[in-house]
């Protein structure tokens, strides 16, 4: 492992927003934190939105800084990323974020019934030859289903048609209400500069440079 991981790993271990249960803790029954993110963490009352495999935060950062009354955490697996967030958080006093390592397969450890309000799934792994494994698979949707509100709302946005076309089916299949869907949100002229959509993470970039559409949709899911 390189220097600067191991600088990474070591600076993460100081950042009070950033939460790093182990694997053998979250498959071992349900987490400390679960239902208790407000009283502990956030220390206020505030609805609670996720951004799923977040990267380096920019999306969770970015929607923090608009909605000062909404409490955000994103969550991945990579500390290397997650440090990125975290370390801005920290240095600008974000007491509205928080960050969370661990794989969404564990997710139902740690989120208590109806504790979560939204949730953003912004260029995750399209899984093309396992849809299961996709983080809006109707596997993953039951998971959520147990830590959201009835008729929360799920985003995705993504530079994969496979993954966008996919959720929409899971949703019509469902009987979800789709809220909104677009294809091309750049194209279309959907996007307008203080749009929350036109906040381009570092993935996002490298997608339009080569010149990739990027689509964006929105559903409520029920009980």
């Amino acid at each position: 492992m390189g220097k600067d991981k191991l600088r990474k790993f070591a600076e993460n271990e100081t950042f009070t927003c950033l939460v790093q249960p182990d694997n053998e803790t979250m498959l071992a029954g349900d987490h400390p934190l679960k239902g208790h993110w407000n009283s502990e963490i956030f220390h206020n009352s505030n609805p609670i939105v996720l951004e799923l495999g977040c990267g380096k935060g920019e999306y969770t950062i970015a929607l923090a800084q608009r909605n000062p009354d909404i409490n955000y955490i994103g969550v991945d697996i990579k500390g290397a990323r997650l440090w990125k967030g975290a370390k801005f958080a920290t240095e600008h006093n974000m007491p509205n974020v928080a960050f969370l390592r661990t794989r969404i397969d564990f997710i139902k450890a740690i989120f208590g019934e109806n504790e979560v309000s939204e949730i953003w799934v912004t260029f995750a792994d399209p899984q093309p030859k396992r849809p299961n494994k996709r983080l809006t698979s109707p596997i993953f949707l039951d998971r959520y289903r147990t830590f959201m509100k009835h008729d929360g709302i799920v985003n995705l946005k993504t530079d994969s048609l496979l993954l966008h076309e996919y959720t929409v089916e899971v949703a019509n299949g469902q009987g979800l209400e789709i809220i909104e869907q677009n294809a091309d949100i750049y194209g279309t002229g959907r996007v307008t500069e203080d749009d929350i959509l036109n906040v381009k993470t570092f993935y996002e970039q490298q997608f339009l440079a080569q010149g990739k559409p990027i689509t964006y949709m929105a559903f409520r899911l029920n009980k």
